[in-house]
């Protein structure tokens, strides 16, 4: 099980791993050895969610899921696949912390009254200015 919060498990069998030629450090390492992770969680079939965390996560993360309903995390920051498939778990973990972490209500504000008055101030300014600026035709104003 690979524990998301302290209430949320997801199960081992729901994740997959794919390994695949990196790009990153490892001299001639890269061109013989798979050691990219790239880490699949199906978020449609998966038991460990409920249809609201499911919903979220959709929300929330639509940039990195694809339209089959797969998240992807992949990492080839390190030179073998062990510590790869790790930082891709990490990675995993992460980002569904932070996406089923409830956002904070917006507190309802008012406009602070200086604000207003400094508004209304420089409306009369800009009012005058373009007054002086006109020509007077009827001889008041």
């Amino acid at each position: 099980m690979v524990k998301i919060t302290k209430k949320l498990e997801i199960p081992d069998e729901e994740i997959r791993f794919t390994f695949s030629r990196s790009s990153g450090p490892g001299g001639q390492n890269v061109n013989k050895v798979n050691t990219k992770a790239t880490l699949r969680f199906d978020i449609n079939s998966t038991k460990g969610l409920t249809p609201e965390q499911k919903k979220v996560l959709k929300r929330r993360l639509n940039n990195r899921i694809s339209q089959n309903g797969v998240l992807t995390v992949s990492s080839d920051r390190f030179r073998s696949q062990r510590a790869n498939r790790e930082e891709a778990l990490r990675r995993f973990v992460e980002l569904l912390n932070q996406a089923l972490k409830p956002r904070p209500k917006r507190k309802k504000t008012s406009v602070p009254r200086a604000a207003r008055e400094r508004r209304l101030r420089e409306k009369k300014h800009r009012s005058r200015i373009k007054a002086a600026r006109r020509k007077d035709l009827s001889g008041e104003w």
